[in-house]
Order: C-alpha cells, then structure tokens, then sequence
C-alpha cells in the first residue's frame, strides 16, 4: 500500500511537472508572439504612412527579434531605405542589402529576385554609387540571376547605357554591346507580347460592349501604362545605340569579321538581323544570308532570302520564301514578322482583303506589333469612296479607320504619338456633328458591303 501511495505521488508530481513545464513553453510562446506584435506594429505603423524617420528605429529591433514576423517588414523595409538614400544618406545602401538578404533568408519564395537586385542597382546608379563597370556588373548579375522577373523599363535602359558607354570608353568590345542590344530589345518585346495579349483580351470584351469589372479597368490602365513604357525605352535603347549601329559602321565591321565568324550560327543570324533592320544596301546582307541559309537553313534564313527577293522586285519567289519561313517559324515574334512581311508583300500587290488576313495573323502570334493595326487602318481609310452608297457612309468608314490607330496605340507605345495623330486625323475627315444631326443618324449602325466588311456604330450626339 506504501508503494501504491508513492508512485501515486510521483505520478501526480510527473503531471505537475508536465504542466508546469507546458505552461512556461506555451506562455513563453505566447509571450513572445506579443512581442512581435507589438515591435511589428511600432514599425508598420509609421511605415505606412510613408513616415519612415519614424519607422526606422523599429526596424532593427523588430528583425532581430522577429525575422520571419511578416515578408511586409521587408517590403516596407525597402520603401524606407530608398526615400532616405533619395534623401541622400548613401550609408543606407549597405541596409537596403541586408534588407533583401533578410528577405530571401526568410521569404525566398514569395521574393522576385531579379526584380529586387535590378531596383537596387538602379538605386545605386540613381545616387551615383560606384565607378560605371561596377553599376554595369550589379545590373548585369541582376539579369543573370533572374532574367524573368528583371522587367523594370527604366533598369533595363540603365543597364543597355552602361554598356554603351563603357564602349565608347574603351572598356567594351562593340560586339558585346550588340549581343546585349539583342537580348535587350528580346526581353522587351518579350514583356510587351505578353502585355498586349493581356491587353487585347480586354479591348475585344469592351469592344464586345461587355462593361469590365473594377479590376478589370485597373488591369487595363496597368497594362497601357507599362506597354508606353516599354515602347518609349525601345526607342531609347535605339537612340542609345545610334551610330555604333549605322550602316556605315556595320558594314565594315561585318566584312572585317566574316572570315572569322562565317561558321558561327548566333553571329550570322545577328548581323544579317541588323542591316536587315537598318535596310543596309550592301552585297555584305547577301553574303550573310546565302552563308546562314547554307549551314543552318532556317525560318529566319528564308525569311531574309524573301526580303531580297522583294528588294529585287520578285514578289513571287519572296512570297515563296516568306511562306517557307512561315512554316517553319515557332517563335510568336518572328514568325509575326514573316506573315506581316507577306502582308506588306499582299498590300502592295492590291490584295487587301488578304493582306487583312495576314497582318492579323502577325497580331495573333504578338499582339504589340501596333504597325499591323496601322497598316489596316491606313487600307480602311483608303478604302472610304468604295464603301457605301451614301457620301455619309462613305466617309462613315474613317470612324473604323480611326478605331484601328487607337487599337495601334493602345498596343504599341513605340508609335502611340504617331497613331494617336492618325485616328485624330481620320476622325477629322469622319462626319462631323452637324454631318450627323443632318442625316438623323446618331446612334445608328452603318454596315460596310465592300471588303471591309463589319459594321461601325454612328456617335450619338
């Protein structure tokens, strides 16, 4: 009976002991979580506001304390550390960096990488940081590390000049300038294909007269502003480059280095790719081609023996080569090139319902090439004295003419002045209100029996 009695107690003292034990791990758990709360809370607070003097002497204690407390330390954190070095506390720099090593430790999967170490060089860069070599290898890595998300318009600009003035300073060789020129205007217009295809879908359902939701109409705000954005910096990685990338300057360098590179692939498609975009006269372009079309016969090789033949006046052997390229082609940009080029080809020649054809299968395959969209709209109004019965209906189809330069410009940034100006002025051969008081025709729907087709819908007044 003692020894019942004892392993009683000691079984109760066990119990006890657990308890006790239990209550200290959870109450100290719970403590510390309050903890956190309350250092998270002295910081965000003031974050929030964009008050970040008076966040910054909870940060520190706040991450050392609680780390993995919310990735929103981090995110705020970064919006910190770059108003005080805009502010001109360069010794922010080294806590911006720690900032983001703190944030791949403990939030690596929710944290774009490449996005973050491109804002930081551009950080750099903007509070003049570092020798240029040095700002060039931190936009470099950045890109290297995580080319999918490094999609800041801005960066990507920093990081193409970099490179050309590191050239133009004796510290490039001009080729790795063209490389890094390709893979620029490659990522860009990689961004804007996915942007327009994004964009695109929501112009038809608006079109579509179905009214988008709240999101929906911010998404397509987002999705103009960035396309713009894109655009603009297409046109100053192009004005960067300038003349390093006239045909003057070309040409030599390619017939200098033909010998040497004649059997490499990347190099061949790369010069025959700019004297084609520059439309350099030169025998060069058809020695290129003819040595690329030979050792790797291709999409793209046929499709530069298809813009020889059209600059020698043989529309059909350049149909014929277009056609090959067409079928061989997989990727979306190229392969919009070659159906637009078979458009032009068809727009020449009067084929206009088939050139229509084409140049909408060059925006099915990248939906930014606002060219396209130009190109129809120019067709349409051109078309406007063989549409319609009436001098109204006539003129009716430059309202359509005019949806498709918007279509252009809302696209394609690169050429939004150009098509904006367009739609301007077909709208100022259109009817005009008096036009369409006096016809007793607002509101109404005009259809077109010509080629154009489809129907446009008379302003209300």
């Amino acid at each position: 009976m003692n020894n019942t009695y004892i392993n009683t107690n000691t079984m109760k003292t066990k119990a006890i002991l657990i308890a006790a034990i239990l209550f200290v791990a959870f109450g100290s758990k719970s403590f510390a979580q309050d903890e956190c709360a309350t250092l998270g809370s002295l910081y965000t607070a003031p974050a929030k506001a964009g008050n970040y003097e008076g966040a910054l002497p909870h940060y520190k204690p706040l991450v050392d304390k609680c780390p993995n407390w919310s990735m929103a330390v981090y995110q705020y954190g970064s919006k910190m550390f770059e108003d005080l070095i805009e502010k001109g506390d360069k010794s922010k720099i080294a806590d911006l960096e720690q900032n983001l090593a703190m944030r791949m430790k403990y939030f690596a999967s929710k944290t774009k990488e490449g996005r973050e170490l491109a804002n930081i060089a551009q950080v750099k860069y903007d509070a003049g940081v570092g020798t240029k070599m040095e700002q060039f290898n931190a936009f470099d890595a950045a890109f290297k590390k995580d080319e999918e998300t490094f999609t800041s318009a801005k960066s990507l600009y920093t990081y193409f000049s970099l490179a050309v003035d590191l050239h133009d300073e004796g510290k490039k060789d001009i080729q790795e300038v063209f490389n890094l020129y390709d893979t620029i205007i490659d990522k860009l217009e990689k961004e804007e294909i996915e942007l327009s295809g994004k964009l695109t879908k929501l112009i038809e359902k608006e079109d579509a007269g179905t009214a988008l939701s709240t999101k929906e109409k911010k998404y397509l705000k987002n999705y103009e502003t960035n396309l713009g954005a894109y655009g603009k910096v297409k046109g100053s990685v192009n004005g960067k480059l300038g003349i390093l990338a006239d045909c003057p300057n070309l040409i030599p360098l390619y017939e200098r280095l033909f010998e040497e590179k004649k059997n490499d692939v990347n190099w061949l498609k790369s010069a025959a790719g700019k004297l084609n975009a520059k439309e350099c006269e030169t025998p060069m372009f058809f020695k290129l081609v003819q040595q690329l079309h030979t050792i790797e016969p291709s999409a793209r090789s046929a499709f530069y023996l298809g813009k020889l033949a059209e600059r020698d006046g043989n529309a059909s052997k350049a149909m014929e080569y277009y056609n090959q390229a067409a079928e061989l082609e997989t990727k979306p940009k190229a392969k919009a090139d070659v159906y637009f080029s078979i458009a032009e080809n068809m727009r020449k020649k009067g084929s206009l319902s088939s050139a229509r054809t084409y140049y909408n299968k060059a925006l099915e395959q990248n939906p930014s090439k606002g060219i396209a969209y130009l190109r129809i709209a120019k067709m349409y109004a051109d078309s406007a004295n063989n549409c319609g019965t009436t001098a109204f209906e006539k003129r009716a189809m430059y309202w359509k003419a005019a949806e498709m330069a918007d279509r252009a410009a809302r696209v394609d940034g690169s050429i939004a002045g150009t098509a904006n100006a367009t739609a301007s002025s077909y709208r100022g051969y259109a009817p005009s209100k008096s036009d369409i008081f006096s016809s007793g025709k607002a509101g109404q729907t005009i259809t077109f029996n010509c080629w154009v087709g489809g129907s446009v819908k008379v302003p209300n007044l």
